[in-house]
């Protein structure tokens, strides 16, 4: 599946964004959806993950109850609600499509990512 994530941009701390990731094909309810990120001269980590229905989500302690995650399997996208931002949530925002999880090794197709910059 070929994915093209959108959205990022320049916001200041406190404020927020929507990241959405646009999927191709027909069958993109079929597979777990997780977002990345990686911030330059760090290793790409876990953000959150959905499972295939929506019905179970996941996240990384550090950005758990500021972002959520969301999908549409009618539009094949799945969007990455962002809140209360912080400098430190500073990277490239990566979507993927896998299997519901949080390694990296549990999806098999990425997108191109999209900046997000968090000014202080």
């Amino acid at each position: 599946v070929q994915l093209q994530a959108s959205g990022g941009g320049l916001v200041q701390a406190g404020g927020s964004l929507r990241l959405s990731c646009a999927a191709s094909g027909r069958t993109f309810s079929s597979y777990g959806m997780g977002w990345f990120r990686q911030a330059p001269g760090k290793e790409r980590e876990f953000v959150a993950t959905i499972s295939r229905g929506g019905g179970s989500t996941a996240y990384a302690d550090s950005v758990k109850g500021r972002f959520i995650i969301s999908r549409d399997n009618a539009k094949n996208t799945v969007y990455l609600h962002m809140n209360s931002l912080k400098p430190e949530d500073t990277a490239v925002y990566y979507c993927a499509a896998g299997q519901y999880g949080r390694s990296l090794y549990d999806y098999h197709d990425w997108g191109q990512g999209t900046q997000v910059t968090v000014s202080s």
